[in-house]
């Protein structure tokens, strides 16, 4: 149980065909990439409510571009998790923002995406874990960023003039925290699918739809 409250803030698109998991579209088509994005976004908020189930001072919001599209609705009406805007900006100011507010309303703040299907509830209980006692954990991702970030401060250098989505957004992310004089608690690398070679890390629930096979699109 974390010694402070604190908040898993899922970063997520509704999944509009065509707005979401872009990058994969060349290989699944439009629709196949919002049918996967929106697979991976139930999986991390099922994980994201069971690792809030067995710590009473967690708790999860999912942070979005927009907040009105009814894809929301089921999540606002279970009053699971609570939906709020990401603002404007480019991703380091969407996501400072919201360590801000967070940190603002006296909670330690974990942000996680949606799109990493083996990051698990056991896996965020480790890293709130680790926060209660520490300033800041990182689950790292293969791909050289990183798939989860806590912390209990807005360090507004952490996301300022970053290099977002490429392999040297950990690495960045690292120094400054060092130069900052925060200790950096890593956890073992998780991979993120983003790209079309990273639908080979798919688990196999999610590596088919009815008819085909997602996975195999990329062998």
């Amino acid at each position: 149980m974390p010694a402070v409250p604190c908040r898993i803030v899922i970063f997520a698109k509704a999944p509009v065909p065509g707005a979401v998991k872009t990058r994969l579209i060349p290989v699944l088509g439009a629709d196949r990439a919002a049918r996967l994005a929106e697979q991976m976004f139930h999986h991390t908020l099922d994980q994201a409510l069971a690792a809030a189930r067995q710590a009473s001072r967690l708790s999860v919001e999912i942070c979005t571009p927009d907040t009105t599209h009814v894809f929301w609705e089921p999540v606002h009406l279970s009053g699971k998790a609570t939906i709020t805007p990401q603002g404007d900006g480019d991703l380091g100011q969407r996501m400072l923002r919201a360590v801000r507010r967070v940190s603002g309303e006296g909670a330690a703040c974990v942000l996680i995406g949606s799109d990493c299907p083996s990051l698990t509830a056991d896996v965020l209980l480790t890293a709130v874990a680790i926060l209660a006692a520490a300033e800041m954990v990182v689950v790292p991702a293969l791909d050289g960023g990183y798939v989860l970030l806590g912390l209990h401060q807005a360090h507004s250098w952490l996301f300022e003039d970053i290099p977002w989505s490429t392999a040297n957004v950990l690495a960045l992310t690292r120094q400054r925290a060092e130069t900052l004089g925060l200790r950096v608690n890593c956890l073992s690398p998780l991979a993120d699918i983003d790209e079309p070679g990273d639908l080979v890390h798919l688990p196999a629930e999610m590596a088919s739809f009815p008819g085909e096979t997602v996975a195999g699109k990329v062998r």
